[in-house]
């Protein structure tokens, strides 16, 4: 074996470890000067492993890459999370949650402490799936079918909702000039007389100050499919990253600037 194939190898190993135990927040590799700042990834949806059958079929190169993950790179770097513990969580101040599995008591406390304290949150959240997956129904590699996280919504003021009647198939909403594509979405009704969060797109995106934090959630992950994608599904997820980070990195540049200048 040729000295670059063991390197390949090596680190493709190094990967699949952290595939498979976790990658803790504390192993991270710091951010080299002027770095792209970190996102958490987490979620059944695989954007950050792709659509891979097991190890063997990732050092074959055989896995199906998603799209999503070459875009969010372009501008952050992807920290893959298997838990949301506060050691997780530590060090970041932007997470996205892609259709996640039903989230432990303590990873509640942990995500809603996170947010409160200053985090900023992308979730996909999902009531029903509608994208093609290579695995079967039931298939742990499957994305989650229907999400399971009420508990942290109904805690920030919103209720997921499903209308079973809607008519089935791709459909557009638009919010503030965006459209975003759909499937068989859900909707996110906001307690009467709670401020903390406003919904557009017929219901489907909500945007939540919560605390120093925020949270933008979308009721659909239609526009994260892997097979097929919409044609708009690139440019909706772009709109969706700045509307939920943006400011905030620009706060987050700001003061490292003042934090470099006073030294």
């Amino acid at each position: 074996m040729s000295l670059l194939n063991f390197s390949l190898r090596l680190a493709l190993g190094a990967g699949l470890l952290c595939l498979a135990t976790g990658c803790n927040a504390d192993e991270a590799p710091p951010e080299a000067a002027g770095g792209l700042p970190q996102l958490g990834l987490m979620g059944t949806i695989p954007i950050y492993w792709g659509e891979s059958g097991g190890f063997g079929e990732v050092l074959a190169g055989g896995e199906v890459g998603h799209w999503a993950r070459t875009r969010l790179e372009r501008d952050y770097r992807l920290r893959p999370l298997d838990a949301l513990g506060e050691e997780d969580l530590g060090g970041l101040s932007f997470l996205l949650l892609a259709q996640p599995r039903a989230l432990t008591p303590a990873e509640n406390v942990a995500l809603d402490a996170w947010v409160r304290e200053g985090g900023h949150l992308l979730l996909f959240a999902d009531p029903l799936m509608t994208g093609e997956s290579r695995f079967a129904i039931g298939d742990r590699r499957r994305p989650q079918d229907v999400v399971l996280i009420s508990p942290i919504l109904t805690h920030w003021g919103m209720a997921l909702q499903f209308d079973e009647e809607q008519p089935a198939g791709p459909a557009l909403v638009t919010a503030e000039g965006a459209t975003i594509p759909v499937n068989l979405p859900g909707a996110l009704a906001v307690k009467e007389g709670d401020s903390q969060c406003a919904v557009q797109a017929a219901g489907v995106l909500a945007e939540c100050v919560i605390g120093e934090g925020s949270v933008v959630a979308l009721a659909d992950a239609a526009l994260l499919d892997l097979h097929e994608p919409h044609p708009g599904a690139a440019a909706a997820l772009d709109w969706l990253v700045d509307e939920a980070f943006a400011t905030a990195r620009e706060n987050v540049g700001s003061d490292s600037r003042d934090a470099n200048e006073s030294e």
